[in-house]
């Protein structure tokens, strides 16, 4: 009975710092590949181009985590990931060296000196690999590099290099980031004095909220949004949902709402496809939309026309959501009082739902997959 009861103990909860150096190392691994790749890339059509800019945003996406997470972070160890990163960049700048035509009258010895250094960042990272056993000791935790970490963010090569921060940008919650490698069509967020999100204006812009802005999910608001791809997914499903959400005047975009703990309010978005999991759900002078939704209560429509409903993806459903009565189709129409069914709102066709495929492997984004190819999956066109 004894070692029943020891079994049935729950497991050690992994602190937080510990939990940032798992998804550190894997995302530094995964970075390292993708320069391993690099060589074998055709340099015709632009796709060894477009693969650098993936491990430059994969980088800059990196940086930005460290800085979100340097509130619990001790400084040895935000210097160890700066300099694990440091020596990315590095390394990723010899590559691209190495890959421009050769001068008619350069010397080898510049190649022998790249092999020299091109292990610098797994020494950085042997640093990063010491700290982790020198946490170890101290609290008796080992990492298990085999699991995924609650901290790992969308992926990474949505994201575009990003500088500095001024002040009104970092309350605003969101800002863009200069590149010099012209990167400027995906937007990056920044949340370290914010508690609240407001997205907005934007055109044709992919913004893509990191794990870091779970602190900042008090309440929601996009407005003024044309062709635009905007995820809240991951902040709300790992930290905390938004209290509230709300959507306005947006068309022609795909929105990835993410959890809600109270309402979502919506008016006037169209052509559009909106997810989201709230527990209740309003929507207003809105036409054309379709909505995949997760709730607990009734969903009410106003003012509405051709809004097709289709349950929660897999892709976005937590544990907890698998236990929840979806009310997805229990959908009221308060402008239509008659008894039978309103022709304002439909059932989206199984067959013309999105694919799982497509939630996971092209909404998140990718080295060849800017907005336009994204919204064109998702049935969407300018």
């Amino acid at each position: 009975m004894a070692a029943t009861a020891k079994a049935e103990q729950p497991p050690k909860e992994v602190p937080v710092n510990e939990r940032f150096f798992r998804s550190f190392q894997h995302e530094v691994s995964d970075i390292q590949e993708q320069m391993e790749r690099l060589e074998s890339r055709g340099t015709s059509g632009g796709e060894r181009a477009d693969a650098v800019d993936h491990c430059l945003a994969s980088i800059a996406r990196l940086s930005n985590e460290v800085k979100d997470a340097s509130s619990y972070l001790p400084a040895y160890d935000q210097r160890t990931y700066g300099d694990a990163i440091k020596a990315l960049s590095n390394k990723l700048q010899e590559l691209r060296t190495s890959f421009a035509p050769r001068q008619k009258f350069s010397f080898k010895s510049g190649s022998s000196m790249f092999k020299a250094k091109k292990n610098d960042s797994a020494l950085n990272l042997n640093d990063a690999a010491e700290l982790a056993s020198e946490r170890q000791r101290h609290t008796g935790v080992v990492p298990d590099m085999s699991n995924e970490s609650s901290l790992l963010t969308t992926p990474a090569e949505s994201r575009s290099p990003a500088t500095e921060l001024d002040d009104k940008e970092s309350e605003r919650g969101l800002a863009e980031i200069p590149s010099t490698e012209d990167l400027s069509r995906i937007r990056q967020p920044s949340f370290s004095q914010s508690t609240s999100i407001a997205i907005g204006p934007h055109d044709g812009v992919h913004i893509i909220l990191p794990s870091s802005a779970a602190h900042a999910t008090s309440s929601g608001t996009l407005s003024m949004l044309h062709h635009c791809i905007v995820d809240m997914s991951t902040p709300t499903s790992i930290g905390t949902p938004f209290a509230g959400l709300t959507l306005k005047n947006i068309k022609e975009s795909l929105i990835v709402c993410g959890h809600v703990n109270g309402a979502a309010h919506l008016t006037k978005v169209s052509n559009s496809v909106i997810v989201v999991a709230s527990r209740q759900f309003r929507m207003h002078e809105s036409h054309n939309c379709d909505v995949y939704l997760l709730t607990t209560s009734r969903p009410i429509i106003e003012d509405c026309s051709g809004i097709r409903f289709a349950p929660l993806p897999e892709t976005y459903m937590t544990e907890s959501d698998r236990q929840v009565d979806n009310q997805w189709q229990q959908v009221d129409d308060f402008k239509w009082l008659r008894s039978e069914p309103s022709p304002n709102w439909s059932v989206l066709e199984a067959s013309r739902r999105i694919e799982a495929q497509v939630w996971n492997d092209v909404v998140p984004g990718g080295p060849q997959l800017g907005t336009e190819e994204i919204l064109k999956a998702v049935h969407i066109s300018g």
